[in-house]
């Protein structure tokens, strides 16, 4: 699959990038494990996946360290995202917790700076600092991270400038569905799913999605249940996935998901073994 027909993803800006992108989260935290971090990232990167996502919280700055050496040379190849704890989310905090990431990313500017969740400080302060640093070109757009339809809806209250909310979903965190997914697109705010193959082998391991892998093929072989989950999120043409890959192997099968195209049945049986919501159900964060 070239750069050119990976699916895309357009934001409200005009800017196009594809629908999968990459995580970093922990990435960084093992020293035996970087080099072959570094490589994945850089493989996804040259495989025309523009979108790599980072925070200061991870690794207290080691994971953004590592995706500043990953984009030695390459840079202008990556929408960069990084993310603001909420205990830095004063006005000066941000500034300066967004100069430290610029500084621990060897960059000087993010395409993307995001408030990782709510906290006790005004979202008016914390968008005053979005804005300036916008201002300053430090920061090219700003958004949020874990914000339900009650929390976005008191954002668009203080500014509408706001370009993303990056949330948990996958096959088994479906309650955006019921109402924020809608929200957000009626806002013309992007959706990003981090974690969309889950956590750990639980959703991996379900007999359902197994039993779908085993009837599609992919360039790289037989698809796998992550490959599957992985596709179920990816067929949303309003929602960019984020999932993260720690070596080059991982990294070149979530680019062989999009090559898997679900077929009614297919996406029948997940419904069954995983129904969306029905009611509103509290936002799922990890």
């Amino acid at each position: 699959m070239t750069t050119s027909s990976l699916p895309h993803f357009t934001f409200r800006n005009g800017l196009q990038v594809p629908l999968l992108g990459m995580g970093s989260w922990a990435m960084g935290d093992k020293q035996n494990q970087r080099k072959s971090e570094i490589e994945s990232l850089q493989y996804g990167l040259d495989a025309g996946l523009r979108v790599i996502d980072t925070a200061e919280m991870y690794g207290n700055g080691r994971s953004e360290a590592l995706v500043g050496d990953a984009l030695k040379g390459r840079r202008q190849k990556a929408f960069l995202v990084s993310k603001v704890l909420p205990s830095n989310a004063s006005y000066e905090n941000t500034i300066r917790a967004c100069e430290r990431s610029l500084k621990h990313l060897q960059t000087d500017y993010l395409d993307l700076y995001l408030l990782h969740w709510r906290s006790a400080v005004p979202l008016k302060e914390t968008v005053r600092a979005f804005e300036d640093l916008t201002k300053r070109g430090l920061i090219k757009a700003w958004g949020v991270s874990n914000f339900d339809c009650s929390d976005m809806e008191e954002l668009d209250h203080v500014s509408t400038n706001c370009l993303a909310n990056q949330v948990l979903y996958s096959l088994e965190h479906r309650g955006i569905e019921y109402d924020l997914i809608s929200w957000n697109a009626k806002k013309n705010i992007a959706t990003m799913a981090y974690s969309p193959i889950g956590q750990g082998a639980d959703l991996i391991q379900h007999p359902t999605l197994k039993a779908i892998a085993a009837h599609h093929e992919t360039s790289l072989g037989p698809a796998s249940a992550a490959q599957i989950a992985l596709s179920w999120v990816l067929r949303h043409k309003n929602i960019l996935a984020i999932p993260k890959a720690g070596t080059l192997e991982h990294q070149k099968q979530n680019i062989a998901a999009l090559e898997i195209q679900l077929t009614e049945k297919d996406l029948a049986e997940l419904e069954r073994a995983f129904p969306p919501p029905t009611h509103k159900v509290p936002l799922a964060v990890i």
